[in-house]
């Protein structure tokens, strides 16, 4: 009877507690969501792009930005003009 306790509670629990586990990939997901992120685009080249007068274009979210931490930082974005990003139907982003 113990036993089918236990066995119980652990089965009803270890979806929970899979969470927990700090080398899980969600944890590791959640806590890297909220910082920028370093992608293949190399430094030089955003100096480039911003030079140019360049914004990038978060191709998830559908947000382009002019300045700011997540210009060039985004996992998926491109550069290109703001002219080409309005024609693509893309919105600057409220906050930079």
């Amino acid at each position: 009877m113990k036993f089918s306790l236990a066995l119980l509670l652990v089965f009803c629990l270890s979806p929970f507690l899979s969470g927990l586990q700090t080398g899980s990939p969600k944890a590791q997901a959640n806590s890297s969501s909220a910082s920028p992120t370093k992608t293949a685009v190399p430094d030089a080249d955003i100096a480039a792009a911003k030079a140019a007068g360049k914004v990038w274009v978060n191709l998830e979210t559908g947000v382009y930005h002019k300045s700011g931490r997540w210009y060039g930082r985004t996992k998926n974005g491109r550069f290109m003009t703001e002219a080409e990003a309005k024609k693509a139907g893309y919105r600057e982003s409220k906050r930079q």
